[in-house]
């Protein structure tokens, strides 16, 4: 466990935040090896199939991660108030209600995979093979929810590192199994999809049985449950704006994603593979915001108001330094990184102008982030949410359906900044007039 209550803020949260870093690049890293190693061994349809099935995969990952993340920022404050009993409960109570969120989507996932798939207009010849990968990948849900259920709970101890370790293992695993399914066994796009699940079941096995040995006082035990529904009421007003707020996001993109799809496989394969590149550029700030948001809800718990402050500003200034670095090197080099997903010159000139455009504007994600991560800390998470809506599905879809009509499909690109600008804009608002502040989430149990 780690106090992050104690140090100099600026190298608490660097320090919390790398190990969640470098997890997420792994984590990434994988899935751009399932799209390089797909789009040059399957092919384009294929690679389109892996592109939009992405989009519903976060969908229902974002549950997870929405209700484990308000579970993360209550354990974060009990650790900060030293209220142990109260965190063996959480811990107990976020497994429960994850293991039975989990069976449920499996189960509706299966069941509604290709009418989703037809009605966000997903071309006959990817629409089976979307399906196929769709339908392997929630096989793993039990074990995807179930490792970021403990992961959460590590953060919320102050322990960043060890799902990591294990996250990185998961990673390879990945990859060689990608290997052998998809090139040595000819298992083609299910090959993908089987090498994924395998190692993420890996990951949840990994880090279950970590998290039993080295903290014994918090192991899960079904004659000695502690749920509680009130900590779970708790855990949901904060996971629930947080789990809408990803629904949204999905559901913006995927709406995105069928205007793309209007423009053929060339635009999805392209937009499959910037999006990864995309993705990997911004993991640097968002996990800085994650890392603000224990941070804060630590500091919150132990009601250090004015370190929170330090905090924010540090991981302001750390945020912007690192989204211009990237933003040069992805200026710089649009191409050279596209080319190593597929040779197609249709997918390069439209995923070029991708980064390009997109690339400009990470600065702006970057704050945007930094103060999502603090509110989320706060138990604010009904402004994030707020903010999300508004700024996709008022100015961002809008913005991509006029401007896909009149300039084409870079006009889709055109919209994200103009999003992006939006939300950071509200969230500062609300995060400057300091409401925020008599928002510790424990004194409501």
């Amino acid at each position: 466990m780690k106090d992050l209550t104690v140090g100099n803020e600026y190298k608490v949260i660097l320090k919390f935040s790398v190990p969640i870093l470098i997890g997420n690049l792994f984590q990434q890293l994988y899935n751009i090896i399932d799209s390089i190693i797909v789009g040059n061994f399957l092919g384009k349809n294929d690679l389109a199939a892996v592109g939009f099935s992405f989009n519903i995969i976060l969908l229902l990952l974002a549950l997870s991660m929405g209700i484990t993340m308000g579970t993360s920022v209550i354990i974060s404050q009990y650790y900060g108030a030293k209220d142990m009993d109260n965190i063996k409960k959480a811990i107990d109570t976020s497994y429960v209600f994850s293991f039975i969120l989990s069976i449920m989507v499996t189960v509706i996932g299966i069941c509604f995979s290709e009418p989703i798939l037809i009605f966000f207009k997903v071309p006959l010849e990817v629409l089976p093979l979307a399906k196929i990968f769709i339908n392997t990948i929630l096989i793993g849900t039990i074990c995807s929810f179930g490792y970021n259920t403990i992961t959460n709970v590590l953060r919320g101890l102050g322990d960043s590192k060890t799902s990591v370790y294990f996250l990185i293992i998961s990673a390879v695993l990945n990859i060689i199994l990608d290997i052998v399914f998809i090139i040595l066994l000819k298992r083609g796009i299910q090959g993908a999809a089987l090498g994924t699940i395998i190692s993420q079941a890996f990951a949840f096995i990994g880090t279950y049985i970590y998290m039993s040995r080295i903290y014994p006082q918090f192991r899960f035990n079904l004659k000695h449950i502690k749920f509680d529904m009130k900590i779970l009421k708790l855990s949901l007003k904060i996971g629930i704006p947080s789990v809408m707020q990803q629904l949204f996001v999905s559901i913006g993109f995927l709406t995105i994603q069928v205007l793309i799809n209007g423009f053929g496989a060339s635009a999805m394969a392209a937009y499959t593979v910037a999006s990864k590149i995309d993705s990997f550029a911004e993991i640097p700030t968002i996990n800085l915001g994650k890392a603000l948001s224990n941070f804060v809800a630590q500091n919150i718990g132990a009601n250090l108001h004015d370190r929170v402050n330090k905090g924010y500003r540090g991981s302001l200034i750390m945020g912007t330094v690192i989204s211009i670095i990237i933003t040069i090197i992805i200026m710089a080099f649009p191409k050279y990184l596209i080319c190593l997903f597929t040779n197609d010159e249709a997918v390069i000139k439209i995923g070029i102008n991708y980064l390009r455009i997109i690339g400009s504007f990470y600065i702006v994600f970057s704050a945007m982030q930094i103060i999502n991560g603090a509110l989320i800390g706060a138990g604010c998470s009904f402004i994030p949410m707020t903010a999300t809506i508004v700024s996709l599905c008022l100015m961002q879809v809008p913005v991509a359906i006029v401007l896909s009509h009149q300039i084409g499909i870079n006009g889709v690109w055109i919209a994200a900044p103009i999003g992006w600008t939006g939300g950071l804009a509200i969230r500062f608002l609300y995060y400057s007039f300091g409401h925020w502040r008599s928002k510790s989430i424990i004194n409501q149990v």
